[in-house]
């Protein structure tokens, strides 16, 4: 009798503490469902219908994504995504991995320039597009003048229209975010053991050699996490294209995926369309991480 009253009081307290437990999961949990869960699961089946928002939806098959092969804004959005994560990707994984290599020495005024890599990252995003703005204004910037006097051109560049835009994405991009991945990147520099620098020397490697066959197989793990999160932010890239090219937006040259889908969805009211072109973009994405996620498999095995 004894042993069956423990049981029940045993029973009741880990019913009680799975419902302290869910109590602290469900509110994260109900609202990934309503704001995301739920969202992603209509967009899949939106992009096989035909809908303004207002009047029913038709189903339509695979009519968005027949059309979305014909469409040349699209298409234009999409080489221009891709050309700007070809650009942004690498280039800012070698400038962060070299200032995080530089950083890691004892030089003068390190903490200085850390903090100064890193504020275009932590300011807001309108403040920074506005100064970058200024820098670069085709006729009152100072990286004009600067062009005007050391080369005479005849015409100044033109950073926010036509074929400039998408180096002027990549720019910005690189400029803002560098400071965040040197910052990753000094994270796993200062957890390499320094007994492989110490063998290394005792081998006779100098700094290209120890960089080389200690420092770079080392960050591998830190430079996949940094491919992947940077792939991922270059093909979801709004906010950039709209504060940077302003009313050009909507121009084949300066458009990207996400604005394509915004547009189609909220100025066209296309809402099937746009989350046929949503799905194409998470597609996109899923089959380049998947390709990363090999890759680095295949790195680890060997």
């Amino acid at each position: 009798m004894k042993t069956h009253t423990l049981n029940e009081r045993e029973k009741k307290r880990k019913r009680r503490n799975n419902l302290v437990a869910y109590s602290f999961i469900a509110p994260n949990f109900i609202g990934f469902a309503v704001f995301t869960l739920v969202p992603i699961v209509v967009a899949f089946y939106m992009a096989f219908c035909q809908w303004d928002g207002s009047n029913p939806a038709k189903f339509i098959g695979f009519d968005n994504f027949i059309n979305l092969t014909k469409d040349t804004f699209f298409l234009n959005a999409l080489l221009n995504t891709f050309l700007y994560c070809l650009g942004t990707v690498p280039i800012t994984m070698i400038i962060s991995l070299g200032l995080a290599v530089l950083l890691n020495q004892k030089i003068k005024g390190r903490g200085l320039i850390r903090a100064i890599a890193c504020f275009p990252y932590v300011g807001s995003i309108i403040a920074v597009t506005t100064v970058w703005r200024m820098l670069f204004h085709p006729t009152k910037g100072p990286v004009n003048s600067i062009l005007f006097d050391l080369f005479q051109m005849d015409s100044l560049p033109q950073w926010f229209s036509g074929r400039l835009i998408i180096l002027s994405y990549i720019l910005f991009s690189l400029w803002k975010s560098m400071g965040y991945y040197m910052v990753i990147y000094l994270a796993g520099l200062q957890g390499i053991p320094n007994e492989l620098y110490e063998a290394a020397e005792l081998d006779g490697a100098g700094r290209w050699q120890k960089f080389r066959y200690v420092t770079w197989p080392q960050l591998r793990s830190t430079t996949f996490f940094v491919v992947i999160i940077l792939t991922i932010g270059c093909f979801k890239i709004y906010d950039t294209a709209v504060l940077l090219s302003g009313t050009n937006n909507m121009s084949t040259s300066s458009m990207v995926l996400v604005s394509f889908i915004y547009t189609k969805a909220f100025t066209n009211w296309n809402l099937g369309y746009a989350s046929a072109a949503a799905i194409c973009l998470f597609l996109i994405v899923l089959v380049v991480t998947l390709i990363q996620f090999k890759n680095e498999s295949k790195f680890s095995n060997d």
